[in-house]
Parts: C-alpha cells; sequence; structure tokens
C-alpha cells in the first residue's frame, strides 16, 4: 500500500469506494500514484490510498453513485494531467460481492482475473463462443465482472484474447489478478 490516507472531518457523510484506472503506465502512459492521490483529493475524496502503480484506489466520497464518481474522477485525471483514462469504481458492498460471487474458488492469485466493466455485457456477446475449445481456460460472467480463469496465465492466453476481440465498443472495463482483488478488498473494508 502506499501513501497514508487523510483523513477528513465528513467520514461519516461518505461511502467508500475502489477506483480503478484503465492502462495506466503501460505504453507511454505514466501517472505517478502520489500524483494520481492528489488527484483524488483535489476532486473531493477523503481517506485515499494507492496500491501498486497500475492505478488502484481506495477512497471515501460524499458521491454515493459509483458511475457517477468513476466519471468525476476520469474528469479531474483528464484536466489534471491531459490524458484521458477510463476509470472504474465499485462501493465496498459491491466489492463484498465480487469476492463472494468467485465462480472458480479453486483458482487464485495469478491465475485467476476478474475484469471489471461499466456495464454488463449484452447477452449475446459470448452466445456463440466455443469455451471448450479453450480448455483448461474459464470464463463467467456475473453481473458487470468477467471472471477469468487462465490457468498459464493471461499474457498469452487463447481466452483472453479471444475475449478482447468481442468487446463491445461502448463497454469499457479493465482487469485486475485475484491477489490485487483481495489486497483491494481488505484495504477497502479496513477503513
Amino acid at each position: 500500500m502506499h501513501g497514508t490516507p487523510r483523513r477528513s472531518d465528513r467520514s461519516t457523510n461518505v461511502s467508500r469506494f475502489v477506483a480503478l484506472l484503465r492502462g495506466i503506465n503501460v505504453g507511454g502512459r505514466t501517472l505517478k500514484m502520489a500524483d494520481l492521490r492528489a488527484v483524488v483529493e483535489d476532486a473531493g475524496g477523503t481517506d485515499v490510498a494507492t496500491y501498486i502503480q497500475s492505478g488502484n484506489v481506495v477512497l471515501s466520497h460524499s458521491m454515493r453513485s459509483p458511475d457517477r464518481l468513476a466519471a468525476h474522477l476520469a474528469g479531474a485525471i483528464e484536466e489534471a494531467t491531459g490524458m484521458a483514462i477510463p476509470v472504474i469504481a465499485r462501493t465496498t458492498k459491491e466489492w463484498d460481492a465480487v469476492v463472494q460471487a468467485n465462480p472458480f474458488p479453486a483458482a487464485g492469485g495469478t491465475t485467476l482475473h476478474v475484469v471489471f466493466l461499466d456495464q454488463p455485457p449484452g447477452p449475446d456477446a459470448f452466445g456463440d463462443l466455443d469455451l471448450a475449445s479453450f480448455a483448461p481456460e474459464e470464463c463467467t460472467v456475473v453481473g458487470r465482472e468477467l471472471y477469468l480463469y487462465l490457468p498459464n496465465g493471461m499474457g498469452r492466453s487463447p481466452l483472453a484474447i479471444e475475449l478482447a476481440k468481442r468487446s463491445h465498443p461502448m463497454a469499457v472495463g479493465t482487469s485486475r489478478n485475484w491477489n490485487t482483488v483481495l489486497t483491494l478488498h481488505d484495504m477497502v473494508r479496513s477503513s
């Protein structure tokens, strides 16, 4: 965990969130976590903490809607950095549900990944996908989350490559491995 959370007198009037930034600190899009924390605090976030360099933020905010908060943070980041970076946010309750809904309880670490989407995939998003042909890799959609069991990792996963091709053009998503999901769960629960 990086950074000391800044406490606020407004803490009784706020909700806790996990915010995930997509595609930072890869491909030349660099954003230091200290700078990210400062932007989130300037955007009204309190008790702000980041985890590793891939854009994982735990915060409190007076907004109640995770979707509105995600848009608000994306706008603040773009204003501060000039980079348009998609943000996905979940409440503590939603994050609890992600952990509880794990359809692959025997998997973990870096073999299990969750893709956090801004909207549920349509009913036909993966309808014609022959999952058996990707075995032992598997996937399951639960709400706005896509769980991927990738026993050989994500890097060269045939299933992950195929799913990326099928992404709905209006959907925004970002993935985290199960270790990161659980660490963020502890962080959002510890406040």
